[in-house]
């Protein structure tokens, strides 16, 4: 529902109609909105800063052209190109300060090393040519529309206080006839030089007071417009920027995962290999004297058998030898060693990448562990169902008391919880959502592509 209109079923056609007391209300609200003052602001600044930015295109290319008649030119417009970056800046703050359009900044321009290397960043960055034509089309909705609008909004305006302006100054206007007319304003021969005609001409101008915010919001929704599509980042620009953080993600996720097999290594299996090394040592010791030393080698023997467990624990943490079976058994495996009663629902015509399997299989148990350790629930439902041909949906859900917040873009290479189940998840061009009101119950549902990344 807008503010212009309210939307009401109509039942012999099942169509939505406006309510015309909304719209006149929202018609006579709108001078005095915030959103209308804010909107005149842009469309001043817009106006002022487009003629510093006309100032800006004339000077620095007409400057850099001419210069580069003796080459120092050339560097003067690849500054003058990366400079319209800045310009940007600009007016992104002011379209995000008043008219609530956040726009996304692409990507830093990052120079090659050298002059040469520095010259073709900025006479290749896209961005930065973007941003020049954006500024060009300012030249002309900035600039030429912005002025329009504001002399229409002072005709406009001055036309609703002619009443007042013809009391205070009685101005006199003499015809061709010489004949003298006390108007304040000339249509032809026609003069307003009486009240009923002031009025008339008065009330004119209120109701274009009232329309008058319509213009702005028109014109400003193109500002808009013209904003995100030339100083937005780019559908190439996010997946580059998804790309650097999925892969920071996945080298943390490598090294947190090296570090906790590292430490798993020292600090279990080895000290029990060395154990065992010790007890066989006095084992020979003795049976080279002659003395029974069947108890030691039993030690030993007791201490392999544990050192042997903890390395399938090791290994079935980089992979479970489970998933050699498929997903479908992993998982089964897993919910069936959870101190919670798990339901399990796993429908795969297809075996997805085995990739896929393993961030499937530990992102349900790293999902698990938060409901045993956080939740407070007494069940779980855990599913693994395709949504279409290339993507599976592996969702968790628990009868806890919820509260769980959504990961955030910066926290994606945290590593840890739910912000690194979302790394991975986005190492593989996939997603994660939380739904989790105060109360529970939290579904969390990771989409998955089954061949993996492209």
């Amino acid at each position: 529902m807008t503010e212009t209109e309210t939307l009401i079923l109509d039942a012999p056609t099942g169509k939505t109609v406006p309510d015309a007391r909304e719209v006149l209300r929202a018609v006579l609200r709108a001078p005095i909105q915030a959103r209308t003052w804010k909107q005149l602001a842009y469309v001043c600044m817009a106006f002022a800063i487009g003629l510093l930015a006309i100032c800006y295109l004339f000077f620095g290319f007409g400057g850099g052209l001419f210069a580069s008649i003796f080459l120092v030119g050339i560097p003067i417009l690849a500054l003058v190109i990366l400079g319209a970056r800045v310009w940007g800046q600009v007016y992104r703050a002011l379209a995000k300060s008043l008219l609530d359009t956040p726009v996304d900044a692409p990507p830093p321009n990052v120079p090659r090393p050298g002059l040469f290397g520095f010259l073709k960043s900025a006479f290749t960055d896209l961005a930065s040519w973007r941003a020049v034509l954006f500024l060009f089309a300012q030249a002309a909705l900035g600039v030429v529309g912005g002025f329009l609008v504001l002399v229409v909004m002072s005709i406009t305006v001055v036309t609703a206080l002619l009443p007042i302006l013809w009391l205070l100054d009685n101005p006199t206007n003499i015809d061709e006839n010489g004949v003298a007319h006390h108007s304040v304003a000339q249509f032809g021969s026609f003069y307003v030089e009486t009240w009923p005609r002031v009025l008339l001409l008065s009330a004119v101008g209120i109701i274009g007071c009232f329309a008058l915010p319509w213009l702005l919001r028109a014109v400003c929704w193109v500002h808009g417009l013209l904003t995100i599509a030339l100083l937005s980042a780019t559908a190439r620009d996010r997946q580059l920027v998804e790309l650097r953080a999925s892969r920071r993600a996945a080298v943390a996720d490598s090294a947190a995962t090296l570090r906790r097999v590292e430490r798993d290594l020292h600090d279990g299996t080895q000290a029990r290999l060395v154990t065992i090394a010790m007890a066989l040592g006095r084992a020979e010791e003795r049976i080279s004297h002659g003395d029974d030393a069947r108890d030691l080698i039993a030690d030993a023997r007791a201490n392999s058998k544990e050192a042997l467990t903890e390395l399938r624990e090791v290994v079935r943490g980089i992979h479970p030898p489970a998933l050699e079976l498929g997903l479908e058994p992993a998982l089964e495996t897993l919910v069936a060693r959870c101190a919670l009663p798990v339901e399990l629902r796993v429908h795969l015509p297809q075996r997805p990448n085995p990739a896929i399997e393993a961030i499937a299989y530990f992102s349900v148990a790293e999902l698990l562990t938060n409901v045993l350790k956080h939740a407070n629930a007494t069940s779980a439902w855990v599913s693994v169902i395709p949504t279409d041909a290339r993507t599976i949906a592996v969702t968790v859900r628990d009868n806890g008391i919820g509260g769980v917040r959504q990961p955030t873009d910066g926290e994606y290479a945290a590593g840890s919880g739910l912000s690194g189940l979302a790394a991975r998840a986005r190492a593989v061009d996939g997603t994660l959502t939380v739904q989790s009101p105060t109360g529970g119950p939290t579904v969390v549902t990771i989409l998955l592509p089954k061949a993996g990344p492209r």
